[in-house]
């Protein structure tokens, strides 16, 4: 720290106003040299007041803002305020410490800028409750709180490591997909491919050339020889998409390499070993296919070992508010925009809203809404058409109803809450982020008692 600059101070009572503010705030002059450092300041950053007075901004706060993106610099350029930026700084022991930032100008009484004011928040217990709710509510790229995922979510470690084939159930856009990746990135073969294959978009003929691929010369085009996914996926995973849409012919020599742990690419004189894990998904009724004679009994019977059935999102509407906060944070950051989040109105919409396609569907509303927002909140024009043609229908919805749709949600976290820790009040209130007093008030609204 360079020799210090001795600023006088010259409003006590000022001081004494600006010490009592939890925030972080300090003024500077336009040579960018502290002339005021607050006692929360020295708190978040580590640096007494005496020490900051004096010294250029950056040279106290090493900010990841501080090089070019200056906040404090484009508020004196401009004279326009910035409000609740986030920023990353270092204090005084080298830790990195997330605040949010906001500036304005500081003008004398003929109105000329002599400086700029910046408050500070911590922002550290917020990340630390957001990474532990990340912690109890994701696993792998997986966002829900519903009790069935969570459940899910404490057995598919188990699941990863074994080698055993899974079987994945669900209606199309309710993440089948990346329940199957989960798998493979939780288990041995985590290093190794993950090769997908969706069994219904193509015709048997090419569909057996992609799965086991072709020798040269087995058909006219084969110029040379062809791996096929069985192949491609050696040491790791080929999830098989829509298995319910496998013809068939195809159902028969799939279940060869299930049985035997071999396959013959076309044209080959010779089996080869198959070395990958399956994983099998289908949106389809595979019990009601079976009494119709479209899948094999034996097949079936071969895939199922372990299987994973997964909800609608209309089965799951406390986990809307989340997948929303989710795809808005995805989405900011693939766009460089910053919108902070949905309105009531949307909100409200959304948790009425049946979702045919599921979470899939979701996530393009939100997009959709992403390419319209100009502003800092998504409304109701954001939306596509037909969302904004259903709010129109819904505008003499009493809003009772809407109440209803938060009212459940909010229960449905509670009580899985409350489950968990074995209705240990305690606990459960911490885990939600909120008192205990707050928590008895909840559950006496929502008429829970005790388990």
């Amino acid at each position: 720290m360079v020799a210090i600059k001795k600023i006088p101070r010259k409003n006590p009572q000022l001081e004494t106003i600006l010490d009592s503010i939890a925030d972080g705030v300090f003024t500077i002059n336009l040579d960018r040299e502290i002339t005021s450092f607050n006692r929360s300041a020295e708190r978040i950053t580590g640096v007494k007041c005496e020490q900051a007075l004096g010294q250029k901004c950056f040279d106290v706060f090493h900010a990841n803002i501080c090089q070019g993106r200056c906040a404090m610099e484009k508020t004196l350029k401009t004279g326009k305020s910035i409000i609740d930026l986030p920023v990353s700084i270092l204090n005084i022991r080298g830790k990195t410490v997330p605040i949010s930032v906001s500036t304005a100008v500081l003008k004398n009484d003929k109105g000329e800028t002599v400086g700029g004011v910046e408050t500070f928040r911590d922002l550290s217990d917020i990340e630390d409750m957001r990474r532990e709710l990340g912690r109890q509510y994701c696993f792998d790229d997986i966002i829900s709180k519903n009790h069935e995922i969570v459940k899910l979510f404490g057995v598919l470690p188990d699941i990863a490591q074994s080698a055993s084939t899974v079987l994945i159930q669900g209606a199309s856009g309710t993440g089948k997909e990346l329940f199957a990746r989960a798998i493979h990135n939780c288990s041995a073969r985590a290093k190794g491919p993950y090769v997908a294959i969706n069994c219904g978009a193509l015709p048997a003929a090419l569909l057996e050339s992609e799965l086991f691929g072709y020798c040269r010369g087995a058909f006219t085009d084969a110029k040379a020889d062809k791996p096929g996914r069985f192949a491609r996926a050696r040491g790791g995973t080929l999830f098989l998409d829509e298995i319910g849409d496998l013809p068939l012919s195809m159902q028969v020599k799939l279940l060869r390499v299930l049985q035997e742990g071999e396959y013959e690419p076309l044209g080959a004189t010779k089996p080869l070993k198959s070395d990958a894990r399956i994983i099998a998904a289908t949106n389809r009724d595979l019990a009601t296919l079976m009494a119709e004679g479209k899948f094999r009994e034996d097949l079936y019977y071969r895939i199922n070992v372990i299987k994973l059935c997964l909800p609608s999102l209309a089965e799951r509407r406390e986990d809307i508010p989340l997948l929303v906060e989710h795809f808005i944070n995805r989405f900011n950051v693939r766009t460089g925009k910053r919108i902070a989040g949905v309105s009531g109105e949307v909100l409200r919409l959304l948790m009425r809203y049946e979702f045919p396609g599921n979470i899939r569907e979701l996530e393009n509303i939100i997009e959709h809404a992403f390419v319209l927002c100009r502003a800092t909140l998504i409304t109701i024009e954001h939306l596509p058409a037909d969302m904004q043609d259903k709010s129109a229908s819904h505008a003499d919805v009493p809003s009772s109803e809407d109440a209803s749709c938060f009212k459940k949600a909010e229960a449905r976290v509670i009580l899985d809450t409350l489950k968990k820790y074995g209705n240990h009040r305690g606990n459960t209130a911490r885990e939600l982020g909120i008192d205990k007093a707050t928590l008895w008030r909840k559950m006496k609204r929502l008429g829970i008692k005790n388990l």
